[in-house]
């Protein structure tokens, strides 16, 4: 288990250094692009597998405690650690993040986006993968923050290099932002690690605050939720989002939606709430009203996209929706209970599956198109897409009732627990404020609703008379993409204890103190 562990966390870093090399003789297929593209798929097949065969692995039993452990010194001077295990709130992520990683190469197999040396391409995949999963994987506070840090030069060059129209601009303010961010993040780090005298998350866990004094705690909150609050995003600092969605090429968007934004919020529940308990409740209801204006903002930003004449791209309303669905993982944290926690985690898998699914078919009909404005789509009858490619269309009315929190489907439970931790939300913490948030946040689903079925009912619905072109409907390689996010979309709404049995041992431990 130690050794699968550094595996998935190292393997794609000496992935990416051998796609760079030459392909060896009987291995380059029909170009040496096919070679290392094929390459691609297979470290992070092995990266999937690895993981399964770690979930496979994990003592269910007993998910609030920390597995697969590592713990070798690094720099003593510091007391910084090589420091590595997954528990029940880590392991799905790792697992999405190695399933969205692997699909996303499999389709650039068959569809590569336009751009520079494929060498490269796959080599920038695969250091993202690597710093995701490291993200999710080390339990110390300095390590984190490289971690952190990682994935920001390779999806700056996923966007500058392969994106679309105003790709250089997107992919400056995506790295500005995310770096302002972060230096805010590291100073806070150094706050904790030097008042408490070690960088290490368990321990510092387990303390639960009694080392920090208030004032600290606060600083160290203000400071690190800063640069977790640009990466996830939270409104306000939310505006580099929707133009690096935009510019980005389609498996760029996945990645950014289904497994970037999830290390924002995941910092929240790991650092944040066991290590600076009373500085998190200080600020609990300020983070709970910035969540449902992004909530309420993301959907009036997606309404006034989908309207006719809006011009509106797709892409960037999906971006939008991102912004919403976003805010009630932030309110399901912001309640500091169990409840709306683990609402949070399984609003954060249901929103890579969701989204990652969405971005994949918005992606598939701007290349049938040569747009995703979805008045160019809609056109006066509309795209119709149930008549010229109905598996398309149906798929995406899937991913878009989905997203809107249908039940049965994964995005219901994540947002139903996080309002019912806003319901009831942690002892001292204003219940008529947090009330309010939650009437605001449910108004938000069904605005949520509103934009959504407009874009269902403008670009799957329609007569084809006024432009009987013919589209290609989903190809196999996009069926294989595409099928098991699809399914463990309805595997998650339909059986939400498999992600809760896991999650919410781990919360409850987080939460007493490290006490089970």
């Amino acid at each position: 288990m130690q050794f699968l562990l550094a595996l998935v966390v190292v393997g794609p870093l000496i992935g990416a250094v051998a796609a760079l090399l030459p392909a060896p003789p009987g291995l380059k297929g029909r170009s040496p692009d096919q070679a290392v593209l094929r390459h691609g798929v297979t470290v992070t097949g092995v990266i999937l597998l690895a993981t399964l065969v770690l979930a496979a692995g994990f003592d269910h039993d007993h998910p609030s405690k920390m597995q697969a452990t590592t713990d070798i010194s690094w720099i003593p001077v510091l007391d910084v650690r090589i420091h590595l295990g997954i528990d029940g709130i880590s392991l799905p992520l790792l697992v999405l993040t190695a399933l969205l990683t692997f699909l996303c190469a499999l389709y650039s197999y068959f569809k590569l986006p336009e751009g520079p040396s494929p060498k490269a391409f796959v080599a920038l995949v695969l250091v993202l993968e690597s710093g995701t999963l490291a993200t999710f994987a080390v339990l110390d506070l300095i390590l984190f923050f490289l971690a952190f840090e990682m994935v920001l030069i390779p999806m700056y060059f996923l966007i500058a290099r392969w994106g679309g129209a105003g790709r250089q601009a997107a992919a400056w303010k995506f790295i500005l932002y995310t770096l302002l961010g972060s230096v805010v993040m590291l100073l806070g780090l150094l706050l904790i690690g030097l008042k408490s005298g070690t960088f290490d998350m368990v321990a510092l866990a387990t303390d639960n605050g009694r080392g920090l004094t208030s004032s600290v705690q606060v600083t160290a909150v203000l400071a690190i939720g800063i640069g977790l609050a640009v990466k996830t995003p939270m409104w306000p600092l939310h505006s580099w989002l929707p133009d690096a969605h935009t510019a980005a090429p389609t498996v760029g968007s996945v990645l950014l939606a289904g497994v970037l934004l999830k290390m924002g919020t995941y910092g929240f529940v790991r650092i944040l709430l066991p290590v600076a308990p009373d500085g998190m409740h200080t600020f609990a209801p300020y983070l709970a009203a910035f969540a449902v204006a992004g909530i309420v903002y993301g959907s009036l930003a997606c309404l006034a996209l989908a309207r006719p004449g809006a011009k509106g791209d797709l892409k960037r309303l999906i971006a939008y929706s991102s912004v919403g669905h976003m805010g009630f993982v932030l309110l399901g944290i912001a309640s500091m209970t169990p409840t709306g926690v683990n609402g949070a985690l399984f609003a954060n898998i249901a929103h890579g599956l969701i989204t990652g699914l969405l971005f994949f078919l918005v992606g598939a009909v701007k290349d049938r198109y040569g747009t995703a404005d979805l008045d160019t789509l809609a056109g006066a009858t509309g795209a119709a897409l149930y008549g010229r490619a109905p598996r398309l269309g149906g798929l995406l009315a899937f991913a878009a009732v989905a997203s809107l929190g249908l039940p049965g489907l994964a995005g219901f439970w994540g947002e139903m627990l996080a309002l019912f931790g806003a319901f009831d939300p942690a002892a001292g913490l204003s219940r008529p404020a947090f009330l309010t948030f939650m009437s605001i946040a449910a108004f938000g689903t069904l605005l949520t609703a509103a934009y959504l079925l407009i874009v269902v009912r403008r670009v799957c619905m329609g007569a084809n008379r006024d432009e009987p072109r013919v589209i290609a409907d989903v190809q196999s390689y996009e069926f294989a993409a595409w099928t098991p996010l699809a399914a463990l979309t309805v595997l998650a709404g339909l059986w939400p204890a498999v992600l809760l049995g896991l999650t919410d041992p781990a919360v409850q431990k987080l939460l007493a103190g490290g006490k089970s």
